[in-house]
């Protein structure tokens, strides 16, 4: 069996990010990282093979060239091996999983097991998007994966607002995972030493066909506004009028 887990560059969500002058990120003093919710799919899929699944675990980053290093991490995370499709231009769900589709086309993988969404944007639309371009079946929000014994099918546990749901989907499908599914393990020193002697492929995105255009594109960011200084009051009266006459929510 072969997992495929795309992967995301996005700032170290546990660092501060400054913006320049034009609204867009300063780079000069920022941490970037693989996006939390694809470590956890890395995880996943690395797990599923600890549990005795035959399984071949790929991860792919649509970037440019600086993203290499989250490559190499996820190959020390666990990976057999990594596709760098290099891209410079603009991208929103829309081209990232047009270009994920057709990289599937080239890898026939029996799952694509990829975050529910990147924690610098928040679209929560690529692996929807992919499943449907590829016409297979999805499973959004897992915080349960078990295989089935032949790699046929996936039984998947997702929690919604009633509840939890158990779904199963014939593979191969596309799977996205949630926070409650694992917590990643830490990468040592020996497994980043070890991976680098592990395949990364590198290829232009103009490989792998017509690139679409984007159809979101951020203009500029802009930090919120500062809290305002709270204050300590002297009695429950005291807040009861605060709340009605100065926040306007009684």
């Amino acid at each position: 069996m072969k997992i495929l887990v795309p992967i995301k560059r996005v700032p170290d969500p546990y660092g501060r990010v400054r913006l320049t002058s034009g609204g867009q990120i300063d780079e000069s003093d920022i941490k970037w990282v693989i996006n939390p919710f694809d470590e956890i799919a890395l995880e996943e899929a690395v797990r599923l093979r600890e549990r005795g699944a035959n399984v071949e675990i790929a991860t792919v980053a649509i970037g440019p060239s600086a993203w290499e290093e989250q490559l190499r991490t996820s190959l020390a995370m666990g990976a057999d091996r990594a596709l760098h499709v290099l891209d410079d231009g603009p991208t929103d769900p829309g081209v990232i999983s047009h270009l994920l589709a057709a990289v599937c086309r080239r890898e026939n993988p029996d799952l694509v097991l990829m975050g529910k969404q990147a924690i610098d944007d928040d679209f929560n639309q690529t692996g929807q998007r992919l499943a449907a371009l590829l016409g297979w079946p999805q499973a959004t929000f897992a915080s349960q994966i078990e295989l089935a014994p032949d790699g046929s099918r996936a039984r998947v546990t997702r929690e919604v607002d009633s509840g939890r749901e158990t779904l199963e989907v014939a593979l191969p499908a596309v799977i996205t995972t949630d926070l409650r599914l694992n917590e990643p393990r830490y990468v040592a020193l020996p497994a980043i030493i070890k991976a680098r002697n592990k395949p990364l492929q590198r290829l232009e995105a103009s490989e792998l066909g017509p690139r679409p255009q984007p159809r979101v594109i951020v203009q500029s960011l802009e930090a919120p506004p500062p809290r305002k200084a709270g204050r300590r009051v002297g009695s429950v009266d005291e807040l009861i009028t605060a709340l009605r006459e100065e926040a306007k929510v009684l």
